[in-house]
C-alpha cells in the first residue's frame, strides 16, 4: 500500500495532553505506512484576538482533498467557527477522519467516559475524606469534555446534598495561568476556604498547588487538590497528584489504526471508549499510595534535569537567533540569518514558505474593531508560495515556487514513511505572511520553546516587511522628486541629478558635450482645436520619441510645459545631427500611423561645447534654446495641424 498522507488538526502542542497524543500518532505512523502533517497554532496565550486570527489561518491552508485521512483534536481549539469550518471542509473532501475526545457525527471517535472518572474522584473526596466544601477549576464553557467533567462533579455534589458557592467555579482554558488565577479567586472571594479543589486537568491543578503553597497553605494539609489526565511524569510537582490515568498515547495510536482499518476495509466500530483508572495519591491525602521507590524518584529527577538542560540549550539558540534576526536590515540578510539558524538546529527538514504578497504594503489598523477588519490586508494564503529556505537532510536546496495547497516542495516527496511534520503559520496580527514546515527528531518541538521560536520568526519577518515597504516608499518618493509624473521621463530635478557627475567629469577632462533643446510645435492650437487631453497626448508622444531616439546613453527630460532637453557626452556635430534626424524620423512614424488627429511636430536646436569651470549645464540649455527658437520661427502653423 502506498504511503498515506494524514492531516492532523491540533493546537497548543506544548501542552501535556496534546504532546502525549502526538507521541502515540508518531509511533504508529511508520507501522501503518503514514506520513503525518500536523497543522498547529498557538492562540490564547497572547491575550490578543488579532494574533489569534493570524494563528487560526493555518487551518485554512490544507486542501483536504490532497490528504488520505485526518485526525482531529478539535477540543484543543478554542474558537468554534474555526472548528466548524474545518469539519465542513473535511466532509466536503470525502476523506475518513478520526476525532479524539470530541464525538463528531460521521467521523470515527476515540474517547473516554469523562463523567464516570469525575464521579469516582468526587465520590472519593466525599466518602473517603469527608470533604463538604469544594471548589472547581473547569476548562472552557464550550468544550464538550470540560462540560462533561463539570456536570459530573455537580451531580455528585447534588446527590450528596452539598451546596456550592457560585464563586467556587472558575472557568479556565486548561493552561497554567488558569490554575493560578482560580486559586487567587478562591482565596480572595470565598467566605470560607474550600477543603478540596477539583480540577479538570493536571496542568491547572499543578499551578493551583504552586499558588496555594506560595500563599502559605499546605497541600493536602489545608486544601486537597486533584487533577485529571495523569500527565504527572511530565511535570515536577511539589506533591504527587491524584488524577485520572488515561491512555493518551494509545488514543493517538488507535486513531492511526482506525484509519488503517478503513483503508484496508477491515470492519470496526465507529466509536471506541477507552478504559481509565483513578490514581489516588498524595495531593488528596492518600499518602500510602505516594511514590516511595527511590530509583523511580531518581529517574524523575534525571528526566527533569535532562529536560531543563535541553531547554537551556534550545533557549540559548533562540535568543541568539532572535537578536540576529532583528538586527537584519534587508530581506537577504534575514534569509541568511534564518539559514544559519536552520543549520545550527539541524532538523531533518525545514521549509520557509512565503505568500507572494508577503511584502504587501497595506498597513494594519490596530485600532479598528475586530468586526471591521480591513479586508485589504492579506488574510489568506496566495495560490502560490515561494520557498527561500529549504533545508533537508543536512543541506540547503533551491526550490521553485509551489502551489500552497501542495504544502511541501518536491524534495520532501520521498519513499520514507513515519514522518511527522509540523506546519505553523507565519503572520503578524491578522496579516497572513506564509507558513513554516519543520520535521525533527533531534530537538523536542512539543515545548513552549517552539512557540517562542515561531513568534520570534514571525515578528522579525514583519520587521523586514516594514523595512522593505519603507525602502519602496523612499524609492517612490525619489521618483516623484526626479520623475515627471505626467510623461514618465525625468523632470528637471531628475535631469540635474542624473547629469551632475557626468557633466563634472566632462568639464574636468575636457570632453565635449551636446545639449539639445526640443519644443513641441503648436501645443496651444492643438489644445484649442482638440482639447487639453489631446494636447497632453502630444506631450507624451514627444516623450516616447525621446525614449526611442536616445539610444547612446543620453540623458533627457521634460524641462517644463512643452519643452524637453537632451544631454550627451563625447558628442560631435555629426552625432548631434544624426540624433536630430532620428527624432524627426520617429515623429514621422507616429504621424504616418494616423493614431492622432493632429500632426506631431517639434523644433530642435543644439550646441556642442567643451564646458569650463563656472559654466553650469543650464548655460548651454539657454544657448540651445536660442538655436531652437530660430528654427521654430521658420515654421508655419499649417504644417502641423491636419484641420
Amino acid at each position: 500500500m502506498k504511503t498515506k498522507k494524514i492531516a492532523v488538526i491540533i493546537e497548543e502542542i506544548g501542552q501535556s495532553y496534546q504532546s502525549a497524543i502526538l507521541k502515540g500518532i508518531s509511533s504508529a505512523a511508520a507501522e501503518f505506512g503514514f506520513n503525518i502533517a500536523a497543522f498547529t497554532s498557538f492562540s490564547g496565550d497572547m491575550d490578543n484576538p488579532r494574533h489569534d486570527i493570524g494563528e487560526f489561518t493555518i487551518f485554512s491552508l490544507p486542501d483536504f482533498k490532497e490528504f488520505d485521512g485526518a485526525i482531529l483534536l478539535t477540543n484543543t481549539l478554542s474558537y468554534r467557527p474555526v472548528v466548524d469550518k474545518i469539519i465542513k471542509n473535511i466532509r466536503a473532501a470525502g476523506i475518513p477522519a478520526v476525532s479524539i475526545d470530541n464525538d463528531i457525527p460521521f467521523f470515527y471517535h476515540i474517547g473516554i467516559d469523562n463523567r464516570s472518572a469525575m464521579r469516582k474522584i468526587t465520590e472519593h473526596m466525599i466518602t473517603e475524606h469527608g470533604f463538604t466544601r469544594f471548589a472547581y477549576i473547569s476548562g472552557p464553557k464550550g468544550n464538550p469534555e470540560s462540560a462533561a467533567r463539570l456536570n459530573a462533579f455537580l451531580s455528585i455534589l447534588d446527590e450528596n446534598g452539598i451546596s456550592l458557592d457560585s464563586k467556587a467555579v472558575y472557568y479556565g482554558d486548561f493552561r497554567t495561568l488558569s490554575g493560578k488565577n482560580a486559586a487567587e479567586q478562591f482565596l480572595n472571594e470565598l467566605s470560607e476556604l474550600p477543603q478540596a479543589i477539583i480540577c479538570a486537568n493536571d496542568v491547572m491543578a499543578a499551578s493551583a498547588i504552586n499558588k496555594l503553597t506560595a500563599e502559605g497553605y499546605s497541600v493536602p494539609g489545608d486544601i486537597a487538590v486533584t487533577g485529571f489526565d495523569n500527565t504527572y511524569n511530565d511535570h515536577n510537582y511539589q506533591v504527587e497528584l491524584t488524577s485520572v490515568d488515561r491512555p493518551l498515547a494509545l488514543s493517538g495510536r488507535l486513531a492511526c489504526k482506525m484509519l488503517h482499518n478503513h483503508f484496508m476495509d477491515i470492519p470496526q466500530e465507529r466509536n471506541v471508549i477507552l478504559n481509565m483508572s483513578v490514581r489516588f495519591t498524595e495531593s488528596c491525602g492518600c499518602h500510602e499510595n505516594a511514590l516511595a521507590d527511590l530509583s523511580e524518584m531518581k529517574e524523575i529527577n534525571y528526566r527533569n534535569y535532562s529536560n531543563f538542560e535541553t531547554i537551556q540549550n534550545y533557549m540559548s539558540t533562540l535568543n541568539r537567533m532572535s537578536t540576529q534576526l532583528l538586527a537584519c536590515n534587508n530581506f537577504d540578510e534575514f534569509i541568511g540569518c534564518l539559514k544559519k539558524t536552520a543549520a545550527e538546529m539541524d532538523p531533518e527538514e525545514f521549509y520557509f514558505c512565503l505568500c507572494e504578497n508577503w511584502d504587501y504594503e497595506e498597513a494594519v489598523d490596530s485600532t479598528a474593531d475586530l468586526k471591521n477588519i480591513d479586508q485589504s490586508v492579506p488574510m489568506t494564503y496566495t495560490e502560490y508560495v515561494t520557498i527561500p529556505v529549504a533545508y533537508a537532510n543536512g543541506s540547503f536546496h533551491e526550490c521553485r515556487k509551489i502551489r500552497s495547497r501542495d504544502i511541501f516542495p518536491p524534495i520532501a516527496d520521498t519513499d520514507e514513511t513515519g514522518k511527522l511534520y509540523y506546519i505553523t503559520p507565519l503572520h503578524f496580527g491578522e496579516r497572513c505572511l506564509g507558513y513554516m514546515v519543520i520535521r525533527t527528531t533531534r530537538i523536542t518541538l512539543q515545548t513552549i520553546m517552539f512557540e517562542t521560536f515561531c513568534i520570534d520568526v514571525c515578528n522579525s519577518l514583519e520587521n523586514i516587511r516594514k523595512l522593505v515597504c519603507l525602502e519602496n516608499a523612499v524609492d517612490r518618493l525619489g521618483k516623484l522628486y526626479a520623475q515627471d509624473t505626467f510623461s514618465g521621463i525625468y523632470n528637471r530635478n531628475g535631469f540635474v541629478k542624473a547629469t551632475d557627475d557626468l557633466y563634472t567629469d566632462c568639464m574636468e577632462n575636457k570632453r565635449d558635450i551636446m545639449l539639445m533643446f526640443i519644443d513641441l510645435d503648436g501645443l496651444k492650437s492643438i489644445n484649442d482645436t482638440y482639447g487639453h487631453s489631446t494636447g497632453d497626448k502630444a506631450i507624451c508622444s514627444i516623450a516616447d520619441v525621446l525614449r526611442v531616439s536616445c539610444n547612446q546613453g543620453e540623458v533627457f527630460c521634460r524641462f517644463g510645459g512643452d519643452e524637453f532637453i537632451i544631454f550627451g557626452a563625447d558628442y560631435t556635430e555629426h552625432g548631434a545631427q544624426k540624433l536630430t534626424k532620428r527624432i524627426a524620423e520617429n515623429i514621422r512614424r507616429i504621424n504616418d500611423s494616423g493614431e492622432n488627429p493632429f500632426e506631431l511636430s517639434a523644433s530642435t536646436g543644439f550646441v556642442i561645447a567643451s564646458p569650463k569651470y563656472g559654466e553650469d549645464i543650464f548655460y548651454f540649455v539657454t544657448e540651445a534654446d536660442k538655436k531652437m527658437y530660430k528654427e521654430k520661427r521658420k515654421k508655419k502653423l499649417s504644417r502641423y495641424l491636419k484641420g
